[in-house]
């Protein structure tokens, strides 16, 4: 299974990649929000590739052309786990709590979050 705990500099790649679906080391460079060196993104999407296994590439013409091999969802879930794990003892409760303490949410934030617990409930219930 591909390593998915990445860092923030490999999530703004992948950001790129996952949007494109398709992306050569100049389309990732031209298409971040921030200036990376092209060596930096060209080094970045071979550790994505050979060390996390996030990516996938091609050759075409003089370029290599990277694709995804996990989707946006897979990184999210499996980050969120292992931050629940490191930082909140494996409490879905205190990490949900921490989170909600931190920013303001709005109304139909709190509508979708308390649907996605009725949901939950019915489904425990069950």
């Amino acid at each position: 299974m591909p390593e998915l705990h990445l860092t923030k500099c490999e999530l703004e790649v992948m950001d790129v990649v996952w949007r494109k679906q398709r992306a050569t080391v100049q389309e990732v460079c031209d298409a971040l929000s921030r200036d990376l060196a092209y060596t930096t993104v060209m080094t970045t999407l071979k550790i994505l590739e050979e060390k996390r296994g996030v990516l996938q590439r091609e050759k075409s013409g003089r370029a290599y052309v990277y694709e995804p091999v996990v989707t946006r969802e897979e990184v999210r879930q499996q980050m969120a786990g292992d931050l629940t794990q490191r930082l909140f003892a494996g409490s879905v409760k205190t990490l949900v709590l921490s989170l909600l303490g931190t920013r303001k949410v709005s109304k139909s934030e709190i509508r979708e979050l308390k649907q996605v617990i009725e949901s939950l409930d019915q489904e425990n219930a069950a």
